[in-house]
């Protein structure tokens, strides 16, 4: 059962009008919160689940918000599988949709928080990249502690806009 989303939670909030306005300044207009197992498939999951909530609340998986999302979510989940992976415990995703932005939270069991100072890692190394690529791809990210045991790693990427270098974070890598 590793590899199954475990546990969903999704909220969705519709109307209008002014209380409408200043809940959407504070509270998400859509929630999404799940556990998956830890392990690479279970990250493989996470991606392509967050990509299909994105189209649900109205942005399809060819828009840059989607394909952003979907980078961000890949490197956290891989990064807390890799690297925040304790045996029997398994991640959890969270994204929360405002008017203005998406928040991407991977939690993890691991105390071990990754450094928020990246650097880009010499040409010959073979892994560091992850969080180089969070970095370019957020407007904003960083690292919590989670009250009982582990971390939570968040970023968020605005609406409308994609903070990265001008390319289409979808097909990015599409001449490599």
């Amino acid at each position: 059962m590793g590899d199954a989303v475990l546990k969903t939670t999704t909220t969705t909030t519709t109307g209008d009008g002014p209380d409408r306005q200043r809940a959407a300044e504070t509270e998400p207009e859509a929630e999404f919160a799940a556990l998956f197992g830890s392990t690479p498939r279970g990250a493989r999951l996470a991606r392509r689940v967050a990509v299909r909530h994105l189209a649900e609340w109205g942005h399809p998986a060819d828009s840059d918000l989607s394909c952003t999302v979907a980078l961000l979510v890949a490197e956290l989940a891989g990064n807390a599988v890799r690297h925040g992976r304790v045996p029997g415990r398994d991640f959890r995703l969270r994204l929360a949709l405002d008017a203005r932005r998406v928040r991407v939270e991977v939690s993890d069991a691991s105390s071990v928080h990754p450094p928020t100072d990246v650097r880009a890692p010499a040409a010959d190394d073979v892994s560091g990249r992850g969080l180089v690529l969070v970095d370019a791809l957020a407007d904003r990210w960083g690292v919590e502690p989670r009250p009982v045991v582990g971390k939570t790693v968040w970023a968020e990427a605005e609406v409308g806009t994609w903070a990265g270098s001008g390319t289409d974070p979808c097909h990015a890598h599409a001449h490599e």
